[in-house]
């Protein structure tokens, strides 16, 4: 199989069905695929049938999907795609990154265009960055000249499809621990440095949420998949070109307070909706979860205050750390390690308000060294 094939075969697909929409039907898609098998063996009639097979995939990926690019989504094993300078592919793989190869001339900019296109996201020279998300959840963000001075760049963070285990992350007693922090209906920040398992290690954790409670989910870019039987899903909206106003997640977290939650998960706190959030874990809404970055327990908490009194009213410290500490009960960090592999490295349990108590480590380097005694069950 030579690019010629390749092009030969997208050229004969293309004069019967035109299009290059990341938004056709599976079934469009199992029609091209058919049509591809044969135009395959016309091109290479003594070729064997995993070589047709290779070929008219391809031919549908260039046209269908996003051609160089789509045998990587379709590799369970790949977590990462990412696309630096407009040519050099690196993905992610169990952990590890590792050079995958190169696009020609253009390709990277073509293949952003096609994942907008049907999404009616706006990427130009005044609006050069852009997070998006793929309909099967992968995250998207693309960023263009003149702000990526080498050339366009392109990452796709793809959703899980292998659901997580507890073990992945943390020992049998930390995973006790963990288990007992959802149990109690504690409020809890996972924090953790980017890509170092946050989002994972919550879907995992709410996974033991019983069928009863509702959950509503708060994110800027919708990645969360809950196993959960009750779960309502809500995303933020940025500005349009046309003038329709954005939706912040200080909104969603306004809004979901009267969608009547059991629980809140809060995909990333970041900005003004930090102060939303402390109000409603403060007034009855226990079992909630949110997530930052940081580079440990004590340096989310950090986070946090700071996030507070950026963007409050004049609260004097006193009242932005009484409120922080009425609000959240632990703080969990997990860590990316040197092998690939993500691990609850931390976990420190604030202080009750109003007492002398100071913060208690829970967990260090991975190890449990005390029980949690808050708690709102």
């Amino acid at each position: 199989m030579t690019d010629d094939d390749v092009a030969e075969l997208c050229r004969r697909l293309a004069a019967d069905q035109p299009g290059d929409d990341l938004a056709d039907t599976t079934d469009a898609t199992d029609v091209a695929m058919r049509r591809a098998v044969g135009i395959a063996r016309s091109l290479l009639p003594l070729a064997s049938d995993e070589a047709v097979a290779a070929l008219a995939e391809a031919g549908v990926a260039h046209l269908h999907g996003l051609g160089p690019l789509q045998r990587f989504l379709a590799d369970p094993s790949v977590d990462e795609i990412m696309v630096n300078n407009g040519g050099d592919v690196w993905i992610e793989r169990h952990g590890q990154l590792a050079l995958a190869g190169r696009l020609g001339p253009d390709v990277t900019s073509r293949l952003i265009e096609r994942i907008l296109d049907p999404l009616g996201r706006r990427l130009d020279r005044l609006s050069p960055v852009v997070d998006a998300r793929l309909p099967d959840g992968s995250r998207v963000c693309a960023v263009i000249p003149p702000i990526a001075v080498d050339g366009a760049c392109l990452t796709l963070r793809r959703f899980a499809v292998r659901r997580r285990l507890l073990a992945e992350f943390a020992g049998e007693r930390v995973a006790m621990l963990l288990n007992d922090l959802v149990d109690r209906r504690c409020n809890v920040v996972i924090s953790g440095a980017t890509s170092s398992g946050k989002t994972s290690l919550l879907n995992v954790l709410m996974s033991r949420v019983g069928p009863t409670e509702r959950i509503i989910t708060l994110e800027d870019t919708a990645e969360l998949r809950l196993d959960a039987t009750h779960v309502l899903r809500l995303e933020t909206r940025p500005r349009t070109v046309d003038g329709t106003p954005a939706i912040t997640l200080a909104d969603l977290v306004r809004a979901s307070l009267r969608l009547r939650p059991d629980r809140l998960v809060i995909g990333e706190v970041r900005g003004s909706e930090v102060i939303e959030m402390l109000q409603a874990l403060n007034t009855g809404h226990d079992g909630s979860f949110t997530t930052c970055h940081a580079n440990g327990p004590a340096d989310a908490l950090r986070r946090v205050q700071s996030l507070v009194v950026q963007h409050s009213d004049g609260w004097p410290m006193d009242a932005v750390r009484e409120q922080i500490c009425s609000s959240i009960d632990a703080i969990i960090h997990v860590e990316r390690t040197a092998n690939g592999a993500r691990r609850v490295s931390g976990v420190i349990e604030l202080a009750v308000p109003g007492t002398d108590r100071q913060h208690r480590p829970l967990v260090v380097d991975g190890s449990v060294i005390a029980s949690p005694e808050r708690g709102r069950r």
